[in-house]
């Protein structure tokens, strides 16, 4: 059986603003749906982001709800158009581009290959060639085009990376790739939205061991974190306070344990040869 596609992230932001400001103003599911000449079902699909809303539902849901938010007209409008990534023919199926894009910060440990929002043209290609994927000028270009919000004043996306040693010594690529990729690493470590941190392998064991996971954080502190694990044969989107939570402590253990900033540098140029 197929798996259920997940509604797109800024529909199901939308429908969850949307489901607590009902509440809040004393509406059930069933009063609400009756004001709003909608069926029950209809209604809650929206509160879950499987259907759209538009601009003028929800202004009739603020008169209805006795709540006024420019703020969510505006989230509407940028929930119904196509997002950025789809001019590059992919489709994220409620995935992690969506979700990136809103956050403004982002958590990750790396546990064996150099993070995506780090990577050089040369080291994403490698990897996508090694994938058996066929596109790798798409793969670049959609990393590359994430990056770029590491330099952005309007929206800059602040990053704590916590990365394996492992990943520094994999050879993807070849030799030539690597050394353009950890060069890379230390002028993307002067960055202010960039703290970058090596866990050394003396480390031995750690709370991470099983694998590399990300935790996003937003603007709006109603927006809860959220908890994103690749695995071999898919993904993890997961929003469960108390699992994030439990991820969280995860993350703050691996910090505690790594080389600081300027120690991560420091081991990183050796790997290169600079002093």
């Amino acid at each position: 059986m197929a798996k259920a596609e997940r509604p797109p992230y800024l529909r199901r932001r939308l429908g969850a603003k949307l489901r607590r400001m009902r509440e809040a103003s004393g509406h059930t599911l069933d009063s609400a749906a009756y004001a709003l000449d909608k069926t029950r079902s209809a209604l809650h699909r929206i509160e879950t982001g499987e259907t759209k809303a538009n601009v003028h539902l929800v202004r009739t849901m603020m008169d209805l709800y006795d709540h006024v938010d420019q703020a969510l007209i505006d989230e509407t409008r940028r929930s119904l158009r196509k997002p950025w990534f789809s001019a590059y023919g992919v489709q994220d199926n409620g995935g992690y581009l969506a979700v990136e894009t809103e956050a403004s910060h982002v958590d990750e440990f790396a546990a064996q290959i150099v993070p995506g929002l780090l990577q050089t043209d040369g080291y994403i290609r490698a990897l996508v060639t090694t994938r058996g994927r066929t596109n790798s000028d798409q793969a670049a270009l959609i990393r590359l085009f994430r990056q770029r919000r590491l330099i952005s004043e309007e929206r800059p996306l602040t990053y704590t990376a916590i990365v394996d040693e492992a990943a520094l010594l994999r050879q993807v690529g070849g030799p030539a790739v690597m050394r353009e990729q950890l060069h890379h690493l230390i002028e993307l470590a002067n960055l202010p939205t960039v703290n970058l941190r090596v866990l050394t392998l003396a480390q031995g064991v750690h709370d991470a061991l099983p694998g590399p996971f990300c935790l996003l954080s937003f603007p709006d502190p109603e927006d809860p974190e959220y908890l994103y694990v690749e695995h071999v044969t898919g993904t993890v989107h997961n929003e469960d306070e108390d699992e994030v939570r439990e991820a969280r402590m995860v993350f703050a253990q691996l910090q505690s344990v790594a080389l600081d900033p300027a120690e991560s540098v420091a081991l990183i140029k050796r790997r290169t040869g600079r002093p």
